[in-house]
């Protein structure tokens, strides 16, 4: 029996995942929260084996959350599902270790087949996002600015155009509201932006953020 947990801040989402998984025998749908936080809570007290984890929720992201699981689990599987089908999105998740990349729109016709793969111990990324990643690889010129941005950037980036304050920020990192205000600084810097209206707008546009 796969036990599987499931994260994402929508809850018709979740819905529509454990009726998929609830069809399939041999998988059991063993928890889940609505945000990251509570993910964290949640999983250390739950026996699973496998996270369906949303990239963005309003409290914590989903690369933190992803970094945080597997440094306590690092043998559990993790397949990160999305809205968006961004390459250079999809390979800081893989390179950070999730085990699969999923689009939304996908899943219904594609998570069992993903799960059973990586349980399988293969890797799986969604078509759509496979062209993106082979795009991105053979292409020259037109890399994402927000490529260069280290993971804690990228972070404090998504934070802030989910409409987080610089303390909020720093209580949730465990770090000083002058750290984050220089992280913020070398985030406008690097993507030639001036204001948090302008990173939110470019998260979106990016689909860094939903």
């Amino acid at each position: 029996m796969i036990r599987v947990f499931i994260a994402d801040d929508h809850a018709i989402v979740r819905d529509g995942l454990k009726r998929i998984l609830s069809e399939e025998s041999g998988m059991e749908v063993v928890g889940e929260a609505g945000n990251g936080k509570e993910a964290l809570r949640l999983l250390r007290k739950t026996e699973w084996d496998f996270l369906l984890l949303d990239v963005s929720m309003p409290d914590m992201g989903g690369l933190d959350v992803l970094k945080r699981v597997l440094l306590d689990n690092p043998r559990k599987k993790v397949l990160i599902l999305t809205q968006h089908e961004e390459g250079s999105l999809a390979l800081r998740f893989l390179n950070a270790g999730a085990a699969g990349y999923l689009t939304k729109l996908e899943a219904a016709d594609e998570l069992v087949k993903a799960i059973h793969k990586i349980m399988g111990g293969k890797r799986y990324v969604a078509a759509g996002v496979a062209e993106e990643l082979v795009g991105e690889i053979n292409s020259q010129n037109d890399v994402p600015l927000h490529n260069t941005l280290s993971d804690r950037e990228y972070g404090v980036l998504c934070k802030i155009a989910n409409g987080a304050s610089l303390s909020t920020i720093a209580s949730e990192l465990n770090i000083t509201v002058s750290t984050v205000s220089t992280y913020r600084r070398r985030i406008l810097n690097k993507l030639n932006l001036s204001s948090n209206s302008d990173l939110t707008r470019y998260a979106l546009e990016k689909g860094l953020v939903e």
